[in-house]
């Protein structure tokens, strides 16, 4: 798995060479986003394994926030989990920027957790095992998983900002499981969850497309959504390595005849394995949930547009670029070779900003405004700059 290759470099400059491959089981490093206030919580939760063992343990909490005093209503975002004990003893926390991002611009609050069994929280305890592959015990991990999104969900009743009585789960992989397992128990203001790519069970080295928990979450899914209360969003990507193209599909019916209530979508193949579409492909995914949520009046648009060409300057010629620092004349050359489609930002005190590949208006924008908080503007898209004085 690769991590995203943006580094921050001298000059406030914010540099993003490019999306990469960025799994969704692997955390971001802790620089914190000004520009959505970020803040870092920790809280004590309680859980229990599928041993019956019982702990509790200080978890983090990734606060993001749009501008202004709110109340917003609040989506709980929830990670995968890695298949070794290695990378899910990586000293970082969960955060989604991008993703993140986008949902702060819908006028929501985010909070990722970093659960039980991850990062700070890694240690002799992880209530997300779920024994061996033939034995697949699916309820006990989502359990101890949706308790600890409850526990999110009640701390930030201490959160000024934020309307705890108007709120959504959504999570990837064993976060997308996690979103349903919320679902099913009905927390007081839930309106809904968005599970992307859920499931457990899966190894793509070993049993690429062929996940050992299909059945034992098609009968947990069938038997419980009959106490879920609100409608879902399901989205699953073709090529998804772990899970196939027909288990999600049986998931899904399972849900529907148990009595659940879920938009499904299977969305096309993405990159060498679609089960990181979450990360990887916002550009295919965002519109089906700017759809589901503007079903709740939550219709603030984030769609980045693409703004037409503006004829200040040909795209290939450095000495227009409004900022001279030759350490950022050379990101901009670094800019120029990279592959479509592509942006680059500029901001105030020499802060700028640079993405290719998924989501790139919206990458280059944040990645430049992060560290010092104020807005930045597009300088060129593509092969076109559309900088205006």
């Amino acid at each position: 798995m690769t991590l995203n290759p943006s580094r921050w470099i001298p000059l406030l400059c914010l540099l993003c060479s490019g999306w990469g491959s960025v799994s969704a089981q692997t955390p971001e490093a802790p620089s914190l986003a000004k520009d959505l206030s970020e803040e870092i919580h920790r809280i004590e939760v309680t859980v229990k394994d599928m041993y019956n063992r019982t702990e509790t343990r200080k978890i983090p909490l990734t606060v993001f926030k749009p501008p202004g005093e709110g109340p917003f209503p609040l989506v709980i975002l929830n990670h995968g989990r890695a298949a070794s004990p290695e990378k899910r003893a990586q000293p970082l926390r969960f955060r989604f920027e991008p993703q993140a991002r986008y949902l702060v611009g819908k006028g929501l609050t985010v909070i990722v957790p970093t659960r039980v069994g991850y990062g700070e929280a890694f240690g002799n305890f992880d209530p997300e095992t779920n024994g061996s592959c033939a034995l697949s015990k699916i309820e006990p991990m989502s359990l101890a998983a949706s308790d600890q999104v409850i526990a999110a969900h009640d701390f930030a009743k201490n959160l000024k900002y934020v309307d705890t009585s108007r709120w959504w789960v959504m999570g990837q992989s064993v976060g997308g499981l996690t979103a349903v397992a919320t679902v099913w128990r009905n927390p007081p203001g839930l309106q809904g969850g968005i599970n992307f790519s859920g499931g457990t069970g899966g190894d793509p080295v070993t049993r690429p497309e062929q996940s050992c928990g299909v059945n034992a979450i098609a009968r947990l899914w069938k038997n419980k959504a009959k106490d879920a209360q609100v409608d879902m969003l399901w989205l699953y990507w073709e090529n998804d390595l772990f899970w196939g193209r027909q288990a999600p599909r049986e998931w899904h019916q399972a849900w529907v005849e148990g009595g659940g209530r879920a938009q499904f979508h299977q969305l096309p193949p993405v990159g060498n394995d679609g089960h990181a579409g979450f990360t990887s492909d916002m550009d295919h995914w965002v519109p089906w949930v700017e759809a589901y949520f503007e079903k709740f009046g939550v219709a603030q648009a984030v769609l980045p547009q693409v703004p037409e060409a503006s004829g200040f300057a040909d795209v290939t010629d450095l000495s227009k670029v409004p900022i001279s620092a030759e350490a950022i004349q050379k990101i901009y050359t670094r800019f120029l070779g990279s592959p479509l489609p592509r942006a680059f930002a500029i901001g105030p005190k020499g802060a700028v900003g640079f993405a290719y590949g998924d989501w790139a208006i919206g990458r280059a924008l944040g990645f430049c405004q992060a560290r010092l908080g104020a807005p930045c503007k597009l300088y060129a898209v593509d092969q076109h700059v559309v900088w205006r004085n």
